[in-house]
C-alpha cells in the first residue's frame, strides 16, 4: 500500500468536517488516496447496520474498501443498540492507533461534531442514567412531542440543542436527564483537556447556503425511494421504528408513509426540511467549535483536494 508523503503530515490526524451533503466522504477518500491514508467515519448514523439508504454510506466492496481506501467505523452496531460518543471514541481511538501503526495517515470524516470532539479531545465523564428520570422524560416526549422537549433543551443548553436534532429523541432525553442530575448543561461535559487535537488539521467544507440547499434536495430526492423500500423491509422484519438507529433523518417520515399517515411527497418535503435544519446546526457547530479549521470552499472535488494539500504543504506531485 502507498505510504504517505514524507513530512509533518505523518504525525497529524486530518479531520474533514462540514454539514451534511457537503462532500466530506468524497474529499476524505481523495485525501486518503493522495496521502496514503485510511478513513475513520465520524457519523453517528453510519454506525448502524441495515440502515443504508438514508445514512449516505459510501459504497464499499467485499473487503470494506471505498474506491480502494480502507473506511472504518461503518456498520458496527445493530439498529436496536444505543451508540454514543463515548463508545465511538473508544472504537475509533483503537482504529486510529492501528492506522498510525501501519505508517498511514488517519483521516477522520463526518458531520457528527460531538464524535469528532470525543475522538480528538476526549469527553468528561458523565453521570450514569437514572431510570426514573428517563421514564418521566420519555413519557413527556410522548405527551408533548419531540419538538417540545427539544425546545426545552434549547432554553437550558443552546449549544446542545444546536448539536442534537429534535428527531434524535434519545440524545435529547439524555441531555435533559444530565441537566436534572447535575444542574449542568450536557455541553459542559463535552470539553476537557485536549489530548490529541493539537496534532489534528481540520478542513471545514463550506458551500454557499443556496448551493448547499440544492445539494441537500438532490440527495434527498435520490435516496427517498430506497429509504421507503428499506423501511418497509425493516418493519416487516420485526423492527418497530422506535429503535435508536431509526432516529436518523428521514426514517420517521418513511415510517409514517408506510403507515399511510403521510404521502410520499409529504414525507420527502419533511425530509428535505429537516435535513436543511440539521445542516444549519452543523455549520454553526463547526464554525464555533473548530475556529482554527482551514475552510475549503465547496466546489469541484479536484479543487477541494488541491486546497487541502496546499494547506498540508504537500505538492500534487508528492501526493501522486
Amino acid at each position: 500500500m502507498r505510504q504517505a508523503p514524507k513530512g509533518a503530515v505523518l504525525d497529524q490526524v486530518v479531520a474533514v468536517v462540514g454539514p451534511t451533503a457537503s462532500g466530506k466522504t468524497e474529499l476524505a477518500v481523495a485525501l486518503a488516496r493522495a496521502l496514503g491514508g485510511e478513513v475513520i467515519s465520524a457519523d453517528s448514523r453510519q454506525v448502524y447496520r441495515r440502515l443504508d439508504a438514508g445514512t449516505a454510506k459510501p459504497s464499499r466492496d467485499a473487503q470494506g474498501l471505498v474506491e480502494g481506501i480502507a473506511y472504518h467505523l461503518v456498520d458496527v452496531a445493530d439498529p436496536a443498540e444505543t451508540f454514543d460518543a463515548g463508545r465511538f471514541a473508544r472504537l475509533a481511538g483503537e482504529v486510529l492507533a492501528q492506522i498510525k501503526g501501519r505508517g498511514r495517515v488517519p483521516i477522520v470524516a463526518g458531520g457528527t461534531g460531538l464524535y469528532v470532539r470525543a475522538l480528538l479531545e476526549g469527553l468528561s465523564e458523565m453521570p450514569p442514567s437514572d431510570p426514573k428520570i428517563r421514564e418521566r422524560l420519555t413519557a413527556a416526549a410522548k405527551e408533548e412531542g419531540r419538538s417540545a422537549l427539544h425546545e426545552r433543551l434549547s432554553k437550558i443548553d443552546p449549544a446542545a440543542a444546536a448539536a442534537i436534532p429534535a428527531n434524535n429523541i434519545q440524545r435529547v432525553l439524555r441531555a435533559l436527564e444530565v441537566y436534572e442530575l447535575t444542574g449542568k448543561p450536557i455541553s459542559s461535559f463535552w470539553t476537557r483537556d485536549k489530548k490529541s487535537s493539537a496534532n489534528a488539521v481540520f478542513f471545514l467544507i463550506d458551500w454557499p447556503n443556496d448551493e448547499l440547499k440544492a445539494r441537500v434536495k438532490l440527495r434527498a430526492e435520490r435516496m427517498w425511494p430506497d429509504m421507503l423500500e428499506e423501511t418497509k423491509r425493516l418493519l416487516a422484519a420485526g423492527f418497530s421504528g422506535a429503535e435508536p438507529g431509526f432516529q436518523s433523518l428521514g426514517y420517521r417520515e418513511a415510517i409514517s408513509v408506510s403507515k399511510g399517515e403521510l404521502s410520499r411527497d409529504e414525507g420527502l418535503a419533511l425530509l428535505i426540511r429537516s435535513t436543511n435544519q440539521y445542516a444549519k446546526r452543523q455549520r454553526t457547530w463547526f464554525k464555533n467549535q473548530t475556529p482554527g479549521a482551514r475552510v475549503i470552499p465547496g466546489g469541484p472535488l479536484d479543487a477541494m483536494v488541491a486546497k487541502a494539500l496546499e494547506a498540508l504543504h504537500v505538492t500534487p506531485a508528492l501526493a501522486r
